[in-house]
């Protein structure tokens, strides 16, 4: 059945529909409230660029009828998870917010998580927080504030924490219930912007402080203080009832599309989510799907404000309740949102549609040298100190974007031997592959050129993969200079070419990679060795120093009464002494 004819034989009634190239590879899957209708529209009329980009591309469809809208987009959703579809664009890296948990645990504890479908925390959870920095941040004001435990798990003894009161000593000592709840109680009303005490509290310590001339101290207050301001005073919208609740709203021009999400805690705008792309089928039917698959990966709120035209197909989706504003605070925040959306499409459609160019290039450009489609990319580099902690790392491109849930760090055993090594991350890497029918690349690229081409194709060959293979060469001043292939035959690329920034923009995040962990391991070795060559300095005291002191660099800058302070004092006269014979 040809297309034309097989479009006549779409029924009236909800599903999804999956969109094939002539490959028969799903690129496109949508939802509609009446499918032909919908797919119809498709072959119909003049469409903006990414549509008219979509329907070039289709040649074929297949359709899933569904009883409810509300099952048309749950069955998306799972089918844009299952094939990874080309032109569905959202969410792939299934990135959720950050969150503080308030544990259950009679302890008081608390800590950041990201919150995954079917995840479930014990306790309370206050955000979602702008990152992880954020997030972060407010944990450590926490901690300095209330005398929480902060080791994830209990220790067998004291902790420096305690030894600085910051901590009660839970490991050792029975701390009463109604201490545990009112530490518990106060963090509580802390995130939820209850503040008012607590600086009431810091104020007069900080007097205090400055009165009996301990500055140190009264400085640590005030920057408290200045904390709380930053973090918990700036998002208030002048609520009147402290509701929280979530809003989207969206705007569309000329093919793109923009959708702003506000997040409001305890009458406080916690944080909010702005998006941008280009826009594929009707902006209603594109801003419900991106809906659900937000709040797939984050959690639900209890009421969640929207534009009135698409919250039909949410509230039938939803179970909390999905309401639109007409009047109030409410509605001037989904104006907010309306407007934020339009300042946003405004600002940065003309970047979506440069990048858009500057990936198209580059796919051609690939194309021309390959004759065939480029989509996902695998880059290898190595790292090394005079042949010591050794490591590899595998950067992921995926449409010409860094995929970076699919990155891979490696701790090797081949020391300076750099093709060694190359040939052991590289068998690691696509024995893996094979081993858990992982996805094939389209395209290998090892940092190097012959020497590294020949080891990358004896281990391709050994695994009986066939995956094409290039090397990046250099010039005589180490910068990347061309391709090479298989056949080790060069392949020159102008350096003013999108391609050839690309590659050097790979290649600059492979090496980032590499050595961010080489780093982390080297820092790891150099504290080793120097700590465990001190008399009296066992693991539990170990454990304290790189709590305080981070590097080497921090421990050598403590003075002695400094080191005394955590360390009896024979000890600390070791360490003293060995730090600085080092250093010398």
């Amino acid at each position: 059945m040809n297309l034309k004819d097989k479009l006549s034989t779409l029924p009236k009634r909800p599903g999804c529909y999956l969109m094939k190239n002539k490959n028969g590879t799903i690129i496109y899957v949508g939802k509609a409230i009446n499918l032909k209708n919908r797919v119809n529209s498709y072959f119909k009329g003049a469409h903006d660029y990414k549509t008219t980009k979509l329907v070039s591309n289709i040649v074929d469809f297949d359709y899933i009828v569904t009883k409810s809208e509300k099952e048309a987009l749950i069955l998306e959703y799972n089918l844009i998870k299952e094939y990874d579809p080309e032109f569905n664009i959202v969410f792939k890296d299934d990135k959720s917010y950050p969150y503080i948990l308030v544990a259950e645990d009679k302890i008081p504890y608390v800590s950041v998580v990201r919150l995954k479908k079917n995840s479930k925390y014990k306790g309370k959870l206050f955000g979602p927080y702008p990152d992880v920095l954020a997030a972060r941040n407010t944990v450590d004001l926490i901690n300095k504030l209330f005398k929480t435990r902060k080791c994830q798990n209990l220790k067998k003894d004291l902790c420096l924490y305690y030894h600085i009161n910051l901590c009660l000593g839970y490991c050792r000592y029975d701390v009463d219930d109604k201490e545990c709840e009112r530490i518990k109680d106060s963090i509580t009303s802390f995130l939820s912007g209850d503040v008012k005490d607590v600086v009431n509290n810091l104020k007069k310590e900080m007097n205090d402080y400055r009165d009996t001339l301990n500055f140190e101290k009264a400085i640590e207050c005030r920057d408290m203080i200045n904390d709380i301001e930053h973090i918990i005073l700036r998002q208030d919208v002048d609520l009147k009832n402290k509701e929280s609740f979530d809003i989207f709203s969206y705007d569309y021009k000329d093919g793109y599309i923009a959708i702003v999400g506000l997040f409001i805690r305890d009458g406080r705008l916690l944080n909010s989510h702005h998006f941008i792309d280009y826009l594929i089928g009707d902006p209603q039917n594109f801003v419900t799907s991106y809906i659900y698959q937000f709040y797939n990966i984050n959690p639900h709120p209890k009421k969640l404000y929207v534009d009135n035209d698409i919250l039909p197909f949410l509230n039938e989706a939803f179970d909390s309740n999905v309401l639109t504003a007409t009047r109030g605070h409410k509605r001037e925040l989904l104006k907010k949102a309306k407007l934020n959306a339009m300042t946003f499409l405004e600002q940065n459609r003309s970047i979506i549609e440069k990048s858009e160019n500057f990936n198209l290039d580059v796919k051609d450009e690939f194309k021309r040298i390959f004759n065939k489609d480029i989509r996902r990319i695998e880059l290898f580099d190595n790292s090394h100190t005079a042949g010591k902690n050794t490591v590899a790392a595998m950067v992921v491109y995926e449409d010409f974007k860094p995929l970076k849930k699919a990155y891979r760090l490696y701790k090797l055993e081949n020391g300076a031997d750099d093709l060694k090594s190359m040939e052991e991350v590289l068998y690691r890497r696509y024995f893996r592959l094979i081993k858990d029918n992982l996805d094939k690349p389209d395209l290998i690229i090892v940092d190097g050129a012959k020497n590294q081409i020949n080891v990358a194709k004896r281990v391709l060959s050994s695994l009986q993969l066939d995956i094409t293979l290039v090397g990046l060469g250099k010039d005589e001043h180490h910068n990347t200079s061309y391709l090479m292939n298989d056949d080790c035959d060069i392949i020159e690329v102008r350096k003013d070419s999108n391609l050839f920034f690309f590659l050097t923009n790979m290649q600059d995040e492979v090496h980032r990679f590499a050595i961010s962990y080489h780093r982390k391991l080297r820092s790891k070795s150099s504290i080793k060795s120097i700590l465990d060559d001190v008399k009296g300095l066992g693991d539990k005291r170990k454990l304290i120093l790189r709590r305080k002191y981070n590097s080497i660099a921090a421990m050598r800058q403590a003075s002695l009464e400094e080191l005394k302070e955590i360390l009896p004092s024979d000890v600390a006269n070791n360490l003293y002494n060995k730090l600085h014979e080092e250093e010398g």
